[in-house]
C-alpha cells in the first residue's frame, strides 16, 4: 500500500467521525485544519487539529493548505496527502481552489457551477425535477419577492416549512429565534419570521415547503461514496428514530438504525452518475404517508456529521477515500449496497430510551442496545484520555437538559 496521510478539514463531529474510521482502519494518526476549536476533537489522541483563524475566508484556506503541502513535500516527498472537507464553508472553498491544491493533495470535488447547482436547495430541486426525483411542494422566494409580500399566496396549506436555500450563509444570521428551519403553523407566524430573517442580513433565496406530515421516524438518510470516476461504489441507507431538538441544531440525527430499500438506492445510484458527481454525497429525505413516496430535502456535498453510523455498520469511509483516491483500485461497477444491525447514537442511552417514540423501531433499537450492537462517534475505546472522557460525559449532560428543554416545541423537519 502507498504511504498517504489523511487531512481533515473541520474540528465538528464529522471531522472526529473520520478521523477515527482512519484510525480503525489503518492504525493512522490524522492531521486536521479548522478556524477554530471544537469539542469533539479536543483532547484526542488520533487527530491533530491545526486551528487557523480566517481559514473559512478563501485566501487564507488556500495559502495554509499550500504552505502545509509544500512543507510536506520536502519533507515527505512519498507521501500521498488525502484531503477531506467535514463542513459545508470547506467543501465550497475546496470546490473554488483546485486548481491551486491539486499539487500537493488528492481529494474529491465538483466544479464550481455543479457545487452550487446542489448546494443551493432551490437549484438542487430544479436538478431533482429535471431527473424524476420526488421532493416537496415548494416556493422559492428572494429578498425582493419577500419585500412585496409574495410568501402571502401559497399553492400549498399550513402548516408550512421554512428555511434558506443557502445554508452556509445562514450559519453567519442571527435573530430571536432563529432555528435551522422551521414548521409554521400560521401566516401571521410566516410574515413574523421570514421578515425577521432579511432584516436581519440574510441575502439569498427562502424555501417555503409544503410540510410532510409524522414525527423523526419519518427521516430516512442515504450515504453514496462516488469514485473519481464518477461510478458509485457503495451506498448505506439509515433510518433516523431522533433528532437534536435545540432550536439551532434542528435536524441534527441523534439516533439511527439501519435500513435497506434497494429501490431508492438505485434512483439515487443512476442520479448520481448522470450528474457526474464525485465524492460522498448525504441525502436527507422524509417518507410522505399521503402518497407513499420518499421525498428529497437536501443533498450535502460531503458525509453528514452522523456518517460514523457507515463505518460502524462495516463499510468503513477512510477505506472509501483511499481504495478510490490513494490506490484507484479496480472496480467491477457493482455498486454495494449495505446493510448492518448496530445502532449509531450522539446521546445517552437513556435520552433514547425516554424519547424515542414506541413502536417496532424503538424495540429493535432496544434490543440492539441490550445485545451490544449500538455505538457512538465520540467514545473510542483507543482513545481515552482522561480530559476527553469528562468532556464526552459533559456533552452527554448537556443533551438531557436540550431534550428536557426543547423536545415538545420542535418540529420535524429538514
Amino acid at each position: 500500500m502507498k504511504q498517504f496521510q489523511p487531512v481533515l478539514l473541520g474540528s465538528d463531529i464529522n471531522a472526529y467521525g473520520m478521523a477515527r474510521a482512519f484510525h480503525e482502519a489503518y492504525g493512522i494518526r490524522t492531521q486536521a485544519f479548522a478556524h477554530f476549536q471544537l469539542a469533539p476533537t479536543r483532547y484526542s489522541s488520533i487527530i491533530d487539529v491545526h486551528i487557523v483563524p480566517g481559514l473559512d475566508q478563501p485566501k487564507t484556506f488556500v495559502k495554509a493548505l499550500v504552505d502545509y503541502g509544500k512543507r510536506m513535500k520536502a519533507d515527505h516527498p512519498d507521501t500521498t496527502l488525502l484531503l477531506i472537507p467535514c463542513g459545508d464553508v470547506y467543501a465550497n472553498l475546496l470546490s473554488r481552489a483546485e486548481t491551486e491544491l491539486k499539487p500537493y493533495f488528492v481529494f474529491n470535488t465538483l466544479d464550481p457551477a455543479l457545487n452550487r447547482q446542489l448546494s443551493y436547495k432551490n437549484t438542487f430541486y430544479e436538478t431533482c425535477e429535471r431527473h424524476g426525483l420526488p421532493y416537496p411542494k415548494t416556493k422559492v422566494l428572494t429578498r425582493e419577492g419577500v419585500a412585496h409580500g409574495e410568501y402571502k399566496s401559497l399553492p400549498f396549506d399550513f402548516p408550512i416549512a421554512m428555511k434558506p436555500a443557502d445554508s452556509a450563509a445562514w450559519l453567519d444570521i442571527d435573530f430571536p429565534g432563529r432555528k435551522k428551519a422551521f414548521v409554521i403553523e400560521t401566516p401571521d407566524e410566516l410574515d413574523l419570521l421570514i421578515n425577521l430573517a432579511y432584516d436581519a442580513g440574510y441575502q439569498a433565496e427562502m424555501i417555503l415547503q409544503d410540510f410532510i406530515p409524522g414525527d423523526d421516524s419519518h427521516m430516512r438518510v442515504l450515504n453514496a461514496y462516488v469514485d473519481q470516476h464518477h461510478r458509485v461504489r457503495m451506498m448505506f441507507l439509515g433510518h433516523p428514530l431522533l433528532e437534536d431538538p435545540t432550536p439551532e441544531a434542528v435536524g441534527n440525527y441523534a439516533a439511527i438504525i439501519p435500513d435497506y430499500n434497494e429501490e431508492i438506492c438505485l434512483k439515487i445510484k443512476d442520479f448520481l452518475e448522470d450528474i457526474g458527481y464525485q465524492g460522498v454525497a448525504n441525502f436527507d429525505m422524509k417518507y410522505d404517508e399521503r402518497d407513499h413516496t420518499y421525498k428529497l430535502f437536501e443533498i450535502n456535498l460531503r458525509q453528514g456529521r452522523s456518517s460514523y453510523f457507515v463505518t460502524l455498520n462495516g463499510y468503513n469511509l477512510a477505506r472509501c477515500f483511499v481504495d478510490d483516491l490513494v490506490e484507484d483500485t479496480p472496480f467491477d461497477r457493482k455498486t454495494v449496497i449495505g446493510k448492518g444491525g448496530k445502532l449509531w447514537m450522539e446521546i445517552p442511552r437513556s435520552i433514547f430510551k425516554q424519547y424515542v417514540a414506541d413502536g417496532p423501531d424503538k424495540d429493535r433499537g432496544l434490543e440492539m442496545i441490550k445485545n451490544g450492537d449500538w455505538g457512538t462517534t465520540l467514545e473510542y475505546k483507543k482513545d481515552r484520555h482522561f480530559m476527553r472522557w469528562l468532556l464526552i460525559r459533559y456533552m452527554f449532560s448537556i443533551y438531557k437538559k436540550r431534550y428536557a428543554q426543547y423536545f415538545k416545541q420542535k418540529g420535524n423537519l429538514k
